[in-house]
């Protein structure tokens, strides 16, 4: 970074520092989701009354007497509670990114305000949804729209980071414009994919075809998708291993399948356009990251979603997110730049 403002480089290193908190929240709320352990404790945002969780016997009888439908399992509490420790800490980070934001703002220095101001709005939301996936029971729609919420919250600060990097750096220009629309098409589908990935988790569907490229030793098995992705879930019952039916489940697995099948060949143009335009690094960032994900993603249905494949899984979805921005945002900065030569 070449700027001789400490403060500047400061800001950029707590932004970094994070981006990997974010990660690790990312990647425990997807170990948390996996080994069922999202109502491991049945209160918010203690659990069973303690700031961590019941440990000795004299504890785990209180818990009986309070919540007494909701056995204590220590493999259970002790994931969501540090998951929630976790993106505690990431929210006060965030808002000591904006406090140094303000604060240099005020000072006369050109830093980003505005993403720091969003991001306080998102993990606000985000305690909220974490709030109401415990007292709503794991209602899909809660808990695919904290997945997302995390995905975004993770999206922004990378984002933040670019624009604080490339604001005090000087940025390489290429002599061709690059497929900025078509970026921002891949951009969708693969936001529109992960959904569908927090959608399956979310009714338990990754299970429902256990082998490939069939699905139940079919090409197109009973499947009900109005089912599958109805939103009129009952606010009410407990969602914790899923309530849909084997033909629900099923659409929503080939779902996620087709989607894997869409963002790969809208990647594969991209790259090839990428390739042509000379933007060489960036294609083959992008095909590396596409490569690894798609390989977890036929090693889950392969091996039956080891827990191990199935969170690097999540975190390949978070990266290959993460690599789509920065390569956008580097053909934003370059066709600007263009831009301006012609002008």
């Amino acid at each position: 970074m070449q700027t001789n403002n400490h403060g500047l480089l400061w800001q950029y290193r707590l932004v970094l520092a994070s981006v990997a908190l974010a990660f690790v929240v990312v990647g425990l709320g997807a170990f948390t989701r996996l080994v069922d352990a999202g109502l491991g404790c049945p209160d918010w945002p203690g659990c069973y009354g303690h700031l961590m969780w019941p440990e000795t016997s004299a504890e785990k009888q209180a818990a009986a007497q309070l919540f007494p439908d909701s056995p204590v399992d220590t493999e259970k509490t002790w994931p969501e509670m540090v998951h929630r420790y976790f993106a505690g800490s990431l929210g006060l980070l965030i808002v000591a990114i904006t406090i140094f934001a303000y604060r240099a703002k005020k000072s006369g220095l050109d830093v980003p305000m505005k993403l720091p101001v969003a991001l306080i709005a998102l993990v606000t939301l985000q305690a909220a949804f974490g709030m109401w996936t415990v007292t709503l029971k794991l209602l899909p729609q809660v808990v695919t729209a904290h997945l997302l919420g995390g995905f975004c919250t993770l999206s922004l600060l990378w984002l933040l980071s670019l624009r604080i990097r490339y604001r005090f750096t000087d940025i390489k220009a290429y002599q061709n414009r690059g497929p900025i629309k078509l970026a921002f098409v891949l951009l969708c589908v693969v936001v529109v994919q992960i959904a569908l990935g927090g959608w399956v988790s979310s009714n338990y569907a990754a299970l429902a075809c256990s082998d490939l490229p069939t699905c139940q030793g079919q090409w197109w098995p009973s499947v009900d998708f109005a089912k599958g992705f109805s939103l009129n879930n009952e606010i009410g019952p407990n969602y914790e291993g899923g309530i849909l039916g084997i033909e629900a489940r099923t659409a929503i697995h080939i779902a996620h399948r087709l989607g894997a099948v869409i963002v790969t060949i809208v990647s594969l143009a991209f790259i090839f356009r990428l390739l042509q335009n000379h933007f060489l690094g960036s294609a083959l960032a992008l095909l590396a990251v596409l490569g690894f994900q798609v390989g977890l993603g036929l090693s889950n249905v392969f091996f039956a979603l080891p827990l191990t494949i199935a969170v690097a899984h999540n975190i390949g979805g978070a990266v290959l997110l993460l690599v789509l921005i920065s390569i956008i945002y580097k053909l934003y900065k370059n066709n600007q730049l263009n831009e301006s030569r012609v002008v």
